[in-house]
C-alpha cells in the first residue's frame, strides 16, 4: 500500500512541477553579439501592449533561476564561454530559444574571423524564430510553442545532435585577411 502511495505522491510532485513550468516560465536573455535589433523587440514583447506575462513568462535576470535562455545574435569568440557558462548555471530542465537570423545562421557576421556561427554550433536549440529582426509576435508565437510542446510531453526538436562541450576548431587568424559579408 505505501508503494502505491509512494508512486501517487511522485505523480503529483511530477504534475504540479510541469504545470508550473507551463505556466510560469522565467527567461533570461543573453545578446551574444548582434546588433541589438533582436534585443529591442524581445523588450518590446514585456511592454502593455504584446503582454508576454499573460503567459506567465518572466524576464529574469540570474539564470540560476530561469528556465528558458533566449538567445540573440551569431556566437562570438568573446561570448562564447559566457554564454555556456550561463547556460550551465540554469537548473534542468532547460530550453534554448534562438531568436533572429544571426542566432540562427550567423546572420550578416557569418564569416566574421571573431565570429563562430549559429547559436547550434554552441549550444543546443529548442527553438528558432527567424527574422531580421522577428517581429514581437513571432517571438510570442515561438515561446508559445516551446510551451506546447512541454505541455504535450513531446520534447522540443534539437536540430543538431553533439555535445556543446566539442572543441570547436576556429581557423588561424594571424595572416589570413577575413572580412564580414
Amino acid at each position: 500500500m505505501s508503494m502505491i502511495t509512494g508512486n501517487l505522491f511522485e505523480q503529483v510532485i511530477e504534475n504540479v512541477k510541469k504545470w508550473a513550468r507551463i505556466n510560469s516560465p522565467w527567461a533570461i536573455h543573453f545578446n551574444s553579439g548582434s546588433c541589438n535589433g533582436c534585443d529591442i523587440e524581445i523588450l518590446a514583447t514585456l511592454t502593455p501592449r504584446y503582454d508576454v506575462e499573460r503567459f506567465g513568462i518572466k524576464l529574469q535576470g540570474s539564470p540560476r533561476h530561469a528556465d528558458v535562455l533566449i538567445a540573440t545574435g551569431p556566437v562570438t569568440l568573446q561570448a562564447r564561454d559566457r554564454l555556456i557558462r550561463t547556460y550551465d548555471q540554469m537548473p534542468d530542465p532547460k530550453f534554448v530559444v534562438a531568436v533572429g537570423s544571426c542566432a540562427l545562421s550567423g546572420g550578416v557576421f557569418d564569416g566574421c574571423y571573431n565570429v563562430i556561427g549559429d547559436l547550434s554550433k554552441v549550444l543546443p536549440v529548442n527553438v528558432y524564430i527567424p527574422g531580421c529582426p522577428p517581429r514581437p509576435e513571432a517571438i510570442i508565437y515561438g515561446i508559445v510553442q516551446l510551451l506546447e510542446s512541454i505541455k504535450n510531453g513531446i520534447p522540443p526538436m534539437i536540430i543538431n545532435d553533439f555535445s556543446y562541450e566539442k572543441n570547436i576548431e576556429y581557423k588561424s587568424i594571424i595572416g589570413e585577411q577575413h572580412e564580414c559579408n
